[in-house]
């Protein structure tokens, strides 16, 4: 095993002294002002919620549609989902400033006087989708572990280990009927999360959607979330397919075709999401809305310019580089275009957010953003404790589904068998 994961570690743990500073001094601490008081740690949240979205999305879409190739990608999408919304949840309980008063979030009885949630509020759905969400995704991600546990509790030597992967594998026997329920608890629990990961990005969406800031106050947002979210995520779940399988060597089960089939589905997400970014700049122009054109034209050409110009090459034209066989086919152009579309999508969220709020209808409120030392550092913590926790889980589970290989390993075998014989006969034609 290579010890990969301690590179993540001094990231993981400024990021732990980050939070404790905050936690210690105040969110003063952050570069968040009063014209921009939704700024770096929203821009995370949101991020990392879009990534955590596609991953059970990914493996649930696939089993419900049977696809095969599936097997070799679901468990990295799985583990991704959980390891980003626990990133993501660090920003949003903090961002409230008081994060021990964070339970009146949640429809408690009415013992606190007169406090009562705001049903109205799309905070308050996000508690509830997020949560909800993240519970169906850990059910999901365990059930496909079960029959992976039994077979390493079967093979290992040492008591102890025995003893925790006897408890992890509920007493899986590996009979037909086990294998009856649990494919259909999987098909269940995939018929379940496919609609919530589109109604929690939807709700995410509305955070902004709701509100009557100019650039904000829009209807594509929801679908615009969505298809950002399923973007970044297949371009996450790629950076991290192709770092275990070169670390694990796993050429043989993850392989050229499952990488294609991924930069295909980048493809239709970052066109789909090229052509939001286009239909926002043309309902501004038609809507005839003066303060609603000036919100776009100073995301192109304000003091944030760059950022809006970044987000566009990173989401809009570096995906169409996928149309080229050779690109799309390429191990190491797959990994830096996976990176660069998470780059772009950071960006997105960050220009959604930051010069809108710079620049609202008061003159008087505009202002200058700039993120501090404790920001950055909290950010690149979420990354460090992303990577080490996700490669501490490839060192103890196994990540592709080994014990699923056998619902198509008949098929599978047979169309090798069928390869075989069709490159025996051109062969032997050839001589």
């Amino acid at each position: 095993m290579v010890h990969i994961d301690y590179r993540f570690r001094p990231c993981f743990l400024w990021g732990i002294g980050c939070l404790a500073y905050t936690i210690g001094v105040g969110i003063g601490s952050w570069g968040s002002n009063n014209g921009a008081d939704w700024a770096w740690d929203i821009t995370n949240f949101v991020w990392w919620i879009g990534i955590g979205h596609a991953g059970t999305l990914i493996s649930a879409v696939l089993l419900l549609f049977r696809q095969k190739w599936r097997m070799g990608i679901n468990r990295s999408a799985e583990a991704m989902t959980i390891f980003a919304v626990l990133c993501a949840a660090i920003f949003v309980t903090l961002h409230t400033g008081r994060p021990w008063l964070d339970y009146m979030l949640f429809p408690l009885p009415n013992q606190f006087g007169s406090l009562w949630p705001n049903f109205n509020s799309p905070l308050l759905w996000d508690v509830f989708a997020v949560s909800t969400y993240m519970t169906v995704s850990i059910v999901f991600w365990y059930i496909g572990l079960i029959p992976d546990f039994a077979m390493v509790r079967d093979r290992i030597v040492k008591p102890w280990q025995k003893k925790m992967y006897l408890l992890l594998s509920f007493g899986w026997g590996g009979s037909a009927r086990h294998w009856s329920r649990f494919e259909e608890v999987s098909l269940v629990l995939a018929g379940l999360s496919t609609p919530l990961v589109f109604s929690v990005h939807s709700i995410v969406s509305m955070d902004f959607a709701t509100s009557i800031l100019p650039g904000w106050h829009t209807t594509i947002f929801p679908p615009y979330f969505v298809s950002g979210a399923v973007f970044s995520g297949f371009a996450m779940v790629l950076t991290l397919m192709l770092v275990v399988r070169k670390i694990y060597k796993l050429e043989a089960y993850l392989r050229i075709k499952h990488i294609e089939y991924m930069n295909i589905v980048i493809i239709v997400t970052g066109s789909i999401v090229g052509v939001a970014y286009l239909t926002e700049l043309f309902v501004a122009w038609y809507s005839g809305v003066e303060w609603e054109q000036y919100a776009f034209l100073n995301r192109a050409t304000g003091p944030l310019s760059w950022s809006y110009w970044i987000m566009m090459s990173c989401n809009v034209l570096s995906p169409q580089l996928f149309w080229i066989k050779k690109i799309r086919t390429s191990v190491l152009a797959t990994f830096i275009l996976s990176i660069v579309v998470n780059i772009g999508m950071w960006f997105e969220r960050f220009v959604i957010i930051v010069p809108t709020l710079l620049r609202t209808y008061l003159p008087s409120s505009w202002n200058t953003y700039q993120p501090s030392f404790i920001d950055i550092g909290i950010f690149v913590g979420t990354l460090g404790m992303f990577g080490t926790f996700f490669l501490l889980f490839s060192r103890f589970f196994p990540v592709i589904a080994q014990a699923e290989l056998k619902t198509i390993l008949k098929s599978s075998g047979q169309q090798q068998k069928l390869d075989s014989a069709k490159h025996s006969h051109h062969a032997a034609t050839h001589n």
